[in-house]
């Protein structure tokens, strides 16, 4: 294994909504797209370089909401998802072609292949789990040949295609980047065959391992690579007994009924990603910290990604650092309410991380005026500010 030197930093847009407290409408806040803009403009100015949009029948769609934020940014990259039985491989592959061309090579892309039996009904999709990843390999087969330039005819037992292909490529080349997530041997066997990152929740680092170790041998055993990365939340602070008291108010409005509620929901879920995050807390308030600052507080009530990384900046830069020793070179970062947090991470946290695109000292210049303001930019001089 080689261990990465760098890491690349991203962040998270919440299409669903945001807030200052989980499982409360108080201070709550619309997922709309003035916020959404403000957060990826943030983002984008910070440092951090893509954002994670989600997908389901909860979010606003990614592909559209990419198309609407690339204008406005300018490096920020676009991690949208493809959904197999969703979309067909050919349509997919004419999206990615066009959002790469229209964002001049921002795009990445998440395969999702679906959690929850209920929600992929609803989308059309009647596949077993074993089917569906079965599924996304035949997909991804003809989606990434599409994409190379390739006209694809292709029979298999879930998709068909007949010289399938697209007229305008993407910019990058051969395509844009595959993500990919998944905790059961299924997941593990697509992701070592056919993706380029193979991205795990936040669970103990030990877990992790397990995992990264799991797809890296079967990806060598098909004569492949694939790099790795980790979704997880955090709430940074400068002291840890500052952090620890911002988790405990990020769920202090959470009641008992509305966190048995979302378990329900997670229980009939078939994903086994999802039943290890579930594992982690057992709903249970008193057994949120699973790995020393690793908190499962966040799976309480949200679905998918559930944990935090708490503490002050040096603490949560060593445990990042715990997961770039085996193996990650990729974070997915989010943190309620997710605007102020980006600011939040960037100011505390990314200049202590070995990120392979620095955040520039010329963002953090500061020039103090004479009654004490912040002067933008520190471009005017403290001797000559104008006094109103």
């Amino acid at each position: 294994m080689t261990t990465p030197t760098t890491i690349s930093a991203l962040w998270f847009l919440p299409t669903f909504g945001d807030g200052r407290y989980l499982g409360s409408p108080e201070s709550a806040r619309a997922g709309d797209f003035p916020y959404l803009k403000q957060i990826a403009l943030a983002a984008d100015s910070l440092g951090f370089e893509g954002v994670l949009i989600p997908t389901g029948r909860s979010c606003e769609d990614s592909w559209l909401l990419a198309s609407a934020l690339a204008p406005f940014t300018e490096r920020l990259r676009f991690l949208v998802a493809v959904r197999p039985g969703v979309l067909s491989p050919t349509q997919a592959a004419r999206m990615t072609a066009t959002l790469d061309r229209l964002s001049n090579g921002r795009v990445l892309i998440n395969v999702v292949s679906g959690g929850d039996p209920q929600e992929n009904r609803g989308d059309g999709l009647f596949w077993s789990h074993a089917e569906r990843y079965r599924a996304a390999e035949e997909f991804l087969n003809v989606y990434t040949r599409i994409l190379a330039g390739e006209s694809v005819t292709f029979s298999g037992e879930f998709i068909r295609v007949e010289d399938a292909r697209v007229s305008f490529p993407p910019v990058q080349q051969p395509r844009p980047p595959l993500y990919f997530g998944g905790s059961s041997e299924a997941a593990h066997d697509v992701a070592s065959r056919t993706i380029d990152k193979y991205l795990s929740w936040g669970e103990p680092p030990k877990d992790v391992a397990a995992k990264f170790d799991d797809v890296r041998r079967r990806a060598e055993t098909s004569g492949r690579e694939v790099t790795l990365g980790v979704r997880l939340h955090l709430i940074v602070r400068e002291t840890t007994e500052a952090a620890w008291a911002a988790a405990n108010r990020l769920i202090e409005k959470l009641d008992d009924a509305t966190i048995a509620n979302a378990q329900s929901v997670f229980a009939r879920m078939d994903s086994v990603g999802q039943q290890r995050m579930s594992q982690l807390h057992g709903g249970r308030r008193d057994r949120l910290e699973v790995a020393p600052n690793l908190w499962a507080g966040v799976g309480l009530i949200r679905g998918g990604a559930g944990t935090a990384l708490v503490g002050d900046p040096d603490t949560v830069a060593e445990r990042i650092d715990e997961y770039r020793r085996i193996g990650a070179d990729t974070f997915i970062f989010s943190g309620y309410p997710h605007l102020e947090e980006a600011y939040r991470v960037a100011e505390l946290l990314l200049p202590r991380l070995p990120l392979s695109r620095p955040v520039g000292a010329r963002d953090r210049l500061v020039n103090m005026g004479p009654f004490g303001e912040i002067l933008s930019g520190g471009r005017a001089s403290p001797e000559k500010a104008a006094v109103a």
